[in-house]
């Protein structure tokens, strides 16, 4: 089997401006018509945290703190693995802009999020973000 894509993402995170309550951002690309986190995939010498930083800017407009790793997704993607490691990161700050890649962006509640992304697999982060408690994260 051939070497796994390596990608990085976060489940951003902030507290509504409204209620205080957690919301989850996830990004929609045109190019593929879905919902995700952001991620991308990793540039030469770049670690996977620095790549989740970047892109978690480059797709949304904000920058955010990272905090607890959450678990790796696995998956094929046209018969190659490809392996995306995820942490958990509050927006601290920035503004969405759209873009070539992301042309949307949704703060949603986390069961909102939840059957907003695409992805069925994506919702392993999102229990693993929200399972010790938002407060927690």
């Amino acid at each position: 089997m051939s070497d796994p894509v390596r990608a990085a993402g976060c489940v951003l995170w902030r507290r509504s401006p409204h209620d205080g309550a957690i919301e989850i951002c996830l990004v929609h690309r045109p190019r593929y018509d879905d919902w995700s986190f952001p991620k991308g995939k990793l540039k030469r010498g770049e670690t996977a945290l620095d790549c989740a930083l970047r892109e978690v800017l480059e797709e949304t407009g904000h920058h955010c703190a990272p905090a607890a790793v959450l678990p790796t997704a696995r998956y094929l993607v046209n018969g190659r693995p490809k392996e995306v490691s995820y942490w958990a990161a509050e927006a601290t700050d920035g503004a969405f802009v759209p873009n070539d890649e992301v042309d949307r962006v949704a703060w949603l509640s986390p069961p909102a999020a939840r059957t907003r992304l695409t992805r069925p697999g994506d919702r392993v982060q999102l229990d693993a973000f929200l399972a010790p408690g938002p407060s927690d994260a």
